[in-house]
């Protein structure tokens, strides 16, 4: 009997390398998330938003996108086949905002945004994180 695709890593294989540096910048950026979150709300507190409901919706959205993240970096280290997309797509939008970013001349932010981006978009398709998250097993125990 086959497992279904989306199920989690569960030979006793080791955990690629790759594996573990995605899941903990996807960590790192889901507290960098928290953290702009945290200093949104700080600045909600000190001062009146032109928008009340626009600022509750990007404080809300900065809680969720952080959320998320906890989530996905979760699923990947335990293997998921469908965390690769995710981390992926949040990427892109990451990559999205650092070029802007770095042309409008804020470069440390930029590169702090675009760093870790390129570096998780280059490890999802190594070949041994490929395979941690896509393989099958049907006598195996989980790894923890």
């Amino acid at each position: 009997m086959s497992r279904p695709s989306g199920l989690p890593h569960t030979d006793r294989t080791p955990r690629p390398r790759g594996v573990t540096i995605i899941a903990v910048i996807l960590l790192c950026e889901a507290a960098a998330l928290l953290a702009v979150a945290g200093w949104f709300i700080a600045g909600l507190l000190t001062s009146t938003p032109t928008s009340l409901g626009g600022a509750v919706f990007m404080l809300a959205l900065l809680l969720l996108f952080a959320g998320w993240l906890l989530v996905v970096a979760h699923f990947f280290f335990r293997g998921y086949r469908w965390t690769r997309s995710a981390a992926l797509v949040f990427q892109f939008f990451a990559i999205v905002v650092a070029v802007p970013t770095l042309t409008g001349g804020v470069l440390w932010v930029g590169l702090m945004l675009l760093v870790p981006a390129v570096l998780v978009v280059h490890q999802l398709f190594t070949r041994p994180v490929v395979e941690y998250t896509n393989r099958s097993g049907e006598n195996s125990t989980p790894v923890l």
